[in-house]
Parts: structure tokens; sequence; C-alpha cells
């Protein structure tokens, strides 16, 4: 049994190597540097916001463009969701995250593609934006989920959803569980030890990267199915 256990823990590790950093390092090498343009626009934004951030005009036009708070009217908020995950959080370093958002949006453009990497990105940070004004509209209570209307006010910017919810849908397609693990371990962690807005929308950006990968895996195996099908019929 512990025989079996361990050669079971290294070929997970192995294959999870594979395929979060062998293949995309493959896949770089062949594509070349343009396989990485969706990393690099992703950190030219952050900089680029963070930079005009620092002067009051620029500030000014920066919460303008893509300042989400939770007492925005919806149209306005989903019109600017867009430009928020380029816009860093003022209370957070911006230099600590940029290397954890290259890494994630790189790994996410070579192994996935730019739509679906974009799309999964989008995704997780609509996610936590929507439901956190579902939490408002329930009201404080209802087991510690509902919000009060105060978190309305707060502003809620950043990729940092984005980057959560591409580490965790990585580990759920190429199926690597120690990537999930300290993906989502650490924001189960996070919401616990510092029990915040951010902490909550991480949680749900999770829980949107594991839905959306555990479906793409099902239709991928449909797929396969019926590929199986069509040639044991033509055969």
């Amino acid at each position: 049994m512990p025989a079996r256990t361990a050669r079971f823990v290294g070929r997970t590790l192995r294959d999870e190597w594979y395929g979060i950093v062998v293949d995309p390092v493959r896949q770089l090498r062949r594509r070349g540097p343009a396989a990485l343009s969706l990393a690099l626009v992703a950190c030219a934004g952050v900089i680029f916001f963070h930079a005009i951030a620092q002067h009051r005009t620029g500030a000014a036009v920066v919460r303008l463009l893509g300042g989400v708070q939770g007492d925005l009217p919806l149209w306005l908020a989903l019109l600017r969701t867009p430009v928020s995950l380029y816009v860093p959080a003022l209370d957070l370093p911006v230099w600590a995250g940029i290397t954890q958002l290259f890494l994630a949006f790189a790994l996410a453009e070579l192994a996935l593609g730019r739509r679906r990497t974009l799309l999964i990105a989008y995704a997780s940070t609509l996610a936590g934006t929507l439901t956190v004004r579902v939490m408002m509209a329930m009201g404080p209570g209802w087991w510690g989920l509902g919000l009060p209307p105060e978190i309305g006010q707060v502003l809620d910017t950043g990729p940092s959803a984005a980057v959560v919810g591409l580490f965790t849908y990585l580990s759920v397609v190429r199926r690597a569980p120690v990537v999930f693990t300290l993906t989502g371990g650490s924001m189960v962690f996070e919401s616990i030890a510092k029990p915040n807005l951010a902490g909550r929308e991480h949680l749900i950006a999770v829980a949107a990267a594991i839905v959306l990968g555990l479906l793409h895996e099902r239709a991928r195996r449909r797929r396969q199915a019926a590929t199986n099908a069509q040639d044991t019929t033509s055969a």
C-alpha cells in the first residue's frame, strides 16, 4: 500500500509538472515571445494605471474609468469592470503582485490560448462583482453571508480575482492538485485570517473557476467519447 501510494503521488506530481510548467515552456519555445503578449499587456496596464493614479487628476480619471463599487448602477459597474482588472488596489503594493499577474496570464495564455484566458479572467472578476451585490441585497446576517450597505462604498478594483481564477482553472483542467491547494487553500486561509471584501471575492473567483473548469472537462470528455464512437462506427 505505501509503495502504491508513493507511485500514485509520483505520477500525479510528474503530470502536474509537465502540465503546468513543461508544456507551457514548450509552447513558448515554439511560438516565441509573441505568445506572452497578453501577459505583457496586462502587466503594462497595471503599471500604467498605477503610475497615473499617483497624481490627483490621474487618480480621478482612473476612478472614472475603472473604479467599481457595489453601490454603482449595474450598467456602469459592468462597463467599468474590464478596466478595473488593470487598476491596482491603492492600499496594496503594486509591484508585489506584478510577478503573480505575469505568471498567471503567461501560463494561461500558453496553455489555454488568449481567448479562453481572457474569458476566465473576466468571468472570475465579474463573478465576484455580481455576487457582492447579491450579498449586499441580502443584508447583514444570513449566517455571515450577507453584507452591510456600507460595503457598497468600498472601491473594488485589481486583477487579484482574475489571477486567482486563472490559477484555479489551470489546476482543474491540467489536474494540478498542488497548484489548486496553494491557490484555493491560501484563499480560504486569507478569508478566515482577514475577513474582508477581497477575501470573499477571491473565494467566489475560486468557485467560479472550478465550475468553468469542470464544465470544460465534461465537454471535452463528451467530444472525445463522440469521436471514439465515430471511429468505431467507421471501422
